[in-house]
């Protein structure tokens, strides 16, 4: 048994009571048992230092905009940068979590990230040096996503915690991001608006973040399987045809609705403030903190939800959060065409729980279909195309070269719709079929 599992408790009538020197039996010790060490609270740092990483910059576009002179495009394509470099350390950081363990990935990731953030901190003096930045904190967001939401999910579960199923687990690496996710921009944008140097300062927290997230995180275990090969009982024909069931499941019901996950909140956080702050003259920043802020803040409250639709039905997770999404893209294309920035943060609250149930709707999927030697893998799979949500607001600023931008946001609803019917119809044939 594994020294962070819960000790079994032995009872005093099938224990053997030493006698003492006098021959009487000894009074029987009673046993006390120890709660297992939450190393998933450890390790989930790692995960917020990833989510502020990713947001931090999104707060201070603006700001790159007035103060650098970058036009709108510019600052689009920095934003979209991020992702080029997180499909690459998605990709690798997956396979590579699964065939190193969880550990050495996490912190050469961490590492990676901190990085980043010091060539973002050149940028005002050298903007060359932003564009490396972003490309790199996407690589080390990529990879801390993958090893890093599984190793907080394994951790969660025994041996070395008590989740009561792999649900559960899997769903707190989310929380973790969404934390990040929300503080990032926040305190970025408050930094921006009030201290000097903004564009430099702004980014000191996540180093210490990154520091304080190695130091959690080297007080937990490694938790990949030891001989991951081997790690299926099941004859070799059996497992492949386990492993090619699962992969068309994940094509069929978690892949379409990936990429609404991070669709949701860079449309509220890097396109709405853009079309609605005009008249907020010198509150730009803090307006797009806030929202930054308040998107995956809605992502956080939903948690509950998520749980009582997931026991529910399969399906009904991913299904509202969808309809979230749809909804909140709506508010967002009246917002637009109002130019009301308290619609906008509606419709960011709105965008963030549909951003919540997708999250975690996708990481229930990702834990239920795979094998423990393949967990990394599939969850590298579904980050990689959530994350493609990150091109949004560029594919936004292309299409309203044609047509405006409520139009394009009400077009992105009916896309939303349309995978919720695809999907609903997809687990509808699955369950007859059984």
């Amino acid at each position: 048994m594994s020294k962070h599992a819960i000790p079994t408790t032995t009872s005093a009538a099938s224990a053997p009571t030493p006698p003492t020197d006098s021959g009487t039996p000894a009074p029987a010790r009673t046993p006390v048992a120890t709660l297992p060490t939450r190393h998933w609270l450890s390790a989930g740092w790692v995960m917020t230092a990833s989510g502020w990483s990713a947001n931090q910059f999104s707060a201070l576009l603006g700001s790159y905009r007035s103060e650098l002179g970058l036009t709108a495009a510019g600052t689009t394509a920095l934003f979209g940068i991020y992702v080029l470099g997180l499909i690459p350390g998605l990709l690798l950081g997956g396979p590579l979590a699964d065939r190193r363990g969880r550990r050495p990935v996490v912190f050469l990731a961490l590492g990676t990230s901190a990085l980043a953030t010091c060539l973002l901190m050149i940028g005002p003096a050298a903007s060359a040096f932003l564009w490396p930045g972003r490309f790199l904190t996407g690589i080390g967001a990529g990879a801390l996503l993958t090893a890093g939401s599984v190793w907080v999910k394994e951790l969660s579960s025994p041996p070395y915690g008590t989740a009561p199923n792999p649900g559960v687990a899997a769903r707190r690496s989310g929380l973790f991001l969404s934390a990040g996710f929300a503080t990032g921009g926040l305190a970025a944008s408050l930094i921006a608006q009030w201290a000097p140097h903004p564009m430099v300062t702004a980014y000191l927290p996540h180093l210490f973040l990154s520091a304080l997230a190695a130091l959690c995180a080297a007080r937990a275990p490694e938790s990949s399987p030891a001989h991951p090969g081997t790690a299926s009982s099941a004859p070799a024909p059996v497992a492949r045809r386990e492993q090619r069931a699962s992969a068309a499941e994940f094509r069929r019901l978690v892949a379409p609705v990936a990429p609404w996950v991070f669709i949701a909140p860079t449309v509220a956080f890097a396109t709405l403030p853009g079309l609605v702050d005009a008249d907020l003259k010198g509150w730009q920043t803090v307006y797009a903190g806030v929202i930054t802020a308040v998107t995956p803040g809605a992502g956080i409250l939903v948690a509950p939800l998520a749980r009582s639709l997931a026991a529910r039905h399969r399906l009904a997770t991913g299904a509202i959060g969808l309809a979230a999404v749809a909804l909140g893209l709506l508010i967002a294309a009246f917002a637009a065409a109002q130019a009301q920035p308290v619609v906008a943060l509606i419709a960011s609250m709105v965008l963030g729980a549909g951003y919540g149930l997708c999250v975690a709707y996708g990481l229930t999927e990702v834990a239920a279909l795979a094998p423990s030697h393949r967990l990394a893998r599939l969850t590298s799979y579904f980050w990689t195309l959530a994350y493609l949500g990150f091109l949004a607001p560029y594919v936004i600023t292309l299409c309203t070269g044609v047509f405006s931008p409520p139009t394009v946001l009400i077009g992105a609803a009916v896309l939303a719709v349309f995978t919720l019917v695809a999907i609903a119809y997809r687990g509808t044939r699955r369950a007859r079929a059984h």
